[in-house]
């Protein structure tokens, strides 16, 4: 018993001075390492600390600013006054202002959208695509609106091909019964116009198997048959 009683106890002290050890070796670590780690530390906390200030003083009441900017430019666009929506009227901007000084925000973002919008409507289709997909929403109708506005700028240029891509990708953007067969119906038809009557008839019968509920599916019996017949 007294023999065993010895054994356990060398083997704590064994276990004590590994431990010991241990934690010598670790502090030889820090102080040799110490300012590198304080360095280490520091710039872990700078970033932290940086983010929450830009976050609170800096990008919310940037978001704030740009939405109040954003009001009467918003009013324009419903009036169809777009180059009063785009440019401003002298007293509120407009904008292009708001997505060039507000980019970062939000409301910068929904700019472009809006930009992207009243340039399809003024006929300025480059423009309109270049403000289009340099928007970005992950919104379940407004980011497929967006890519399928851009569909309509390239079928106005004359880039059926592109048009039919974009038709395609809103459709798929966010799968629903309002968009999707509403961008399926634009892309069969812009395939109808430049003779790919195939294609076409995959896109109406997709809205019909597909999207009962929808608007599109009322009258995709037509396409359909008018594309069969091509086909054939």
């Amino acid at each position: 018993m007294a023999k065993d009683e010895k054994n356990l106890k060398d083997a704590a002290d064994d276990s004590i001075i590994k431990v010991e050890t241990t934690l010598t070796r670790a502090e030889m670590y820090i102080e040799k390492n110490q300012k590198m780690l304080t360095i280490i530390i520091t710039a872990v906390v700078v970033v932290i600390g940086g983010f929450l200030a830009y976050k609170n003083f800096y990008k919310a009441p940037r978001e704030k600013e740009a939405q109040a900017q954003m009001f009467a430019a918003q009013q324009y666009f419903e009036k169809d006054s777009f180059k009063l929506a785009l440019k401003g009227d002298g007293n509120y901007l407009g904008f292009l202002y708001i997505a060039d000084q507000y980019g970062s925000t939000n409301a910068g973002n929904l700019a472009n959208y809006y930009i992207g919008i009243c340039y399809l409507k003024t006929g300025e289709f480059q423009k309109a695509i270049d403000y289009l997909e340099g928007f970005s929403s992950g919104d379940m109708y407004v980011g497929s609106i967006a890519i399928g506005a851009a569909g309509d700028a390239y079928l106005e240029l004359g880039k059926t091909d592109d048009a039919i891509s974009c038709y395609e990708k809103a459709a798929k953007n966010q799968d629903n019964n309002l968009t999707s067969p509403l961008y399926f119906m634009k892309a069969g038809i812009a395939c109808e116009s430049k003779g790919d009557y195939k294609n076409a008839l995959e896109y109406y019968q997709l809205i019909k198997d597909k999207y009962k509920k929808s608007m599109q599916y009322n009258d995709v019996d037509k396409y359909i048959a008018r594309a069969e017949l091509k086909v054939k």
